[in-house]
Formats: C-alpha cells, sequence, structure tokens
C-alpha cells in the first residue's frame, strides 16, 4: 500500500494529537500505520477479517464507532463504493475535534470525492503518490446530508451503504431462491449471508430448525438481524471461509463473492466451496449461484460425489452438489 499516511504526518500537512484517540476508519491489510501513536489508535473496521487482522498486531478494534464517540483526529481511508465513503467522512468530522486526513486511490474515487469536498470547505493540499491522493480536512464540518443510514428496497428489506446489493435484491440470489427445494434438513447455513434475503428465504422451509447466517460485513448482519425476524435465525460475525464445525450441516446455501476491490478473484468462490464440503455431514447438500464464467465446477467436483446444474439462465448458474468427499 502507499506512503501517502506517512508523508502527510512527517510533512505536518496531518497534525497528529499528543493526547487523545485517533479513529481510523476502513483500514485495510497492507495499509501502512506505523507514522501514527499505535496506543492512540481505535480502528474502525466492519469486515471481519480485517479487523482480526489489525487485533492480531495489537490495536484497538471495533466494528463500528460507538454512538457519541469523540476523537482527537481521525483517518479515513475511503472504499470503492462512493456513498459509503461519504458516510465515513462525515461520521468522521462529525466526531472529530481535530483533522481529518482522507486517503483513497484514484480508481475509488479520491479525486471526485476532493472536488465534493471543496465546495463544502478548504482541504489541504493533497499529497499525491501511488495513483491516490491523501489530504486533510477539519472536523466539524456539517455534512450530515452524506449520512443515509438504513434503507429499504423492495420486498421490505432494509440495507446499508456500501454493503453488498444495497440497492435491491440480487438477481442472483433470487434465482438461487426460486431453485431451492421444499426441504433443506434440519440445521442450515448461509455463507455470506449479506443482509439477509437468501435466508429468508430459506426459513419458508418448515423443515429447517436452525439457520446459521454467516457473514463477514458487520454492517451487512446489522441489517440481517433487521430482516430476518425468526428465532431459528442464528447470527456469526465471521470469515465464511473459516467458520464452523466440521460435518455440522445437512445443508449449505451461498451466493459467494468473487471480488476484491475492482479485480475478479474466483479463489474466494473457491475457498466457500472448501470449508462447505467441511462443514456438511456424509450425505449433506450444497447449493449455490455462480455467475456463469467462474470456474467452480472443477474444485465442486474435487470436494463432492455428485455435482449437477439444475438451473440458470445466460448470466448465472445455479449448482447442486452433494456428498461431500470430505466428511467421509
Amino acid at each position: 500500500m502507499s506512503q501517502r499516511l506517512s508523508l502527510a504526518v512527517h510533512s505536518g500537512d496531518f497534525a497528529v494529537p499528543e493526547t487523545g484517540r485517533i479513529a481510523v476508519f476502513l483500514p485495510r491489510e497492507g495499509h501502512d500505520l506505523s507514522a501514527l501513536p499505535q496506543g492512540q489508535l481505535e480502528v474502525i473496521q466492519p469486515l471481519k477479517p480485517e479487523n482480526d487482522y489489525w487485533t492480531a498486531r495489537g490495536l484497538t478494534c471495533v466494528a463500528e464507532a460507538e454512538a457519541g464517540a469523540t476523537y482527537a483526529a481521525a483517518v479515513v481511508f475511503i472504499p470503492r463504493a462512493k456513498p459509503l465513503a461519504r458516510q465515513l467522512v462525515a461520521q468522521a468530522v462529525a466526531a472529530t475535534q481535530g483533522p481529518v486526513l482522507i486517503d483513497g486511490a484514484k480508481t475509488d474515487g479520491i479525486d471526485s470525492l476532493l472536488k465534493e469536498l471543496k465546495k463544502r470547505t478548504t482541504p489541504s493540499a493533497a499529497t499525491s503518490k501511488a495513483h491516490g491522493k491523501a489530504f486533510c480536512i477539519e472536523g466539524g464540518l456539517g455534512l450530515s446530508d452524506w449520512i443515509l443510514g438504513a434503507q429499504e428496497v423492495s420486498g421490505g428489506f432494509v440495507t446499508a451503504p456500501g454493503v453488498f446489493s444495497a440497492d435491491g435484491i440480487d438477481p442472483a440470489s433470487a434465482l438461487l431462491a426460486q431453485a431451492l427445494p421444499a426441504k433443506l434438513g434440519k440445521e442450515v447455513a448461509d455463507l455470506g449471508a449479506g443482509w439477509g434475503y437468501l435466508s429468508a428465504q430459506i426459513l419458508g422451509r418448515d423443515t429447517v430448525e436452525t439457520l446459521r447466517l454467516v457473514e463477514a460485513d458487520h454492517i451487512a448482519l446489522t441489517c440481517a438481524r433487521r430482516n430476518v425476524d425468526d428465532a431459528r435465525a442464528q447470527f456469526h460475525w465471521a470469515d465464511a471461509r473459516q467458520w464452523g464445525v466440521k460435518g455440522s450441516l445437512d445443508a449449505v446455501v451461498m451466493n459467494p463473492p468473487f471480488h476484491t476491490g475492482r479485480a475478479a478473484e474466483p479463489a474466494l468462490g473457491q475457498a466457500f466451496i472448501a470449508n462447505a464440503a467441511r462443514l456438511l455431514k456424509p450425505a449433506g447438500q450444497l447449493w449455490l449461484v455462480a455467475n456463469r464464467h467462474l470456474p467452480y465446477e472443477t474444485p465442486l467436483n474435487e470436494a463432492f460425489a455428485s455435482l449437477t446444474e439444475v438451473a440458470g439462465d445466460n448470466r448465472f448458474k445455479i449448482l447442486h452438489a452433494a456428498r461431500p468427499r470430505r466428511s467421509r
């Protein structure tokens, strides 16, 4: 990752306070925080793998900033999703008494965000390096119109800025829901449950006694808690690639992610498949949806004794795998 934060600190453009908490919003693995006083930092990272990464390095980490929290300074690493980026900046300036440094890549929209902020305040000169920029604004700036919070989409579901499919029901998930059988078994998991659409459909099957919603994004999981009001649902803030007890489930349903930022990364879905095979009982079944071009058939055939494409269209395929080889 770039050294824009370190350059801003060492140049004095970002005046680091000697006392008080410093909020660091959404740092990702590889970001360099060494220029900041480690004991003053509070990392705000809703993604469980990233949260675990910073926790393992001895930093104080939370999933979301506490309501009413105040900070002496803040750093915001903007995400790709523009509504979430704006919301994080608004939250940072509302909670911060001192400077707020905003850092981001050009491909994540840092230039357009800087342009917008110039209409509201006077940012510092930008530090440009490694195809991105960092600049500072003062805390206390009124950006409440940038805070969207929860929003309702079709079907009465609640989503939030930055979560997957925040604007409505994902068509791949809708296709998978239509293909699910009437009987799924007693113990079921939705790996990568998001804001809960698929889980709500799964719970329409009366054979389900326990449904485990496993989701790495704390914000999405908070939405799922509102969208899935059922005593059979259990919520797990966890990395779906590693979560769970071997051989504990009758069925796994999933629409696995396949992007890291802008880059396609089929290995993500393949890791979901591997863990699903580990989690399932010997007669267990996996139901998943994927974009048609994704190369999932090979790992599925390696992990399961049976594989069938049960539905699909020109964009998506619904795959049903049964009898995990690893459970034997």
